[in-house]
């Protein structure tokens, strides 16, 4: 067999591996990224519910419910940043950190609401 010159190939498949490698080590740093958000915005979330439902709770026993929803909110990795009352429902909102990202750090919201419920009648 005849080899034109210029047509060596050898190293090809280095070049190949490096990129795939790359490739993959981007795909990583990605997903990782996108899994720390979800976590976050559950963490919000469950913080959200938690806190509102202490409120209501405080509320009811004549106590501050925003006082007692921020400290639930901090005790579950997160902050108060508002709260409200009308009648015997509390309405809360609020942030959690995400760990350090590619992009830097991101503050998620989430919301929460706790109240008694409402009879329907028959």
């Amino acid at each position: 067999m005849v080899r034109r010159p210029g047509t060596d190939e050898r190293g090809a498949g280095t070049v190949l591996a490096v990129a795939m490698m790359g490739l993959l080590v981007t795909v990583t740093v990605a997903a990782a990224g996108v899994v720390g958000v979800v976590a976050t915005h559950r963490t919000a979330q469950a913080a959200a519910d938690l806190a509102a439902l202490a409120g209501a709770a405080a509320l009811q026993d004549g106590g501050d419910a925003c006082a007692q929803a921020a400290d639930v909110a901090g005790r579950n990795r997160a902050r108060l940043s508002g709260c409200q009352i009308e009648g015997w429902n509390v309405s809360v909102v609020v942030t959690a950190h995400t760990p350090s990202l590619p992009g830097g750090v991101l503050d998620l919201e989430a919301r929460g609401r706790a109240g008694p419920a409402v009879d329907a009648g028959p």
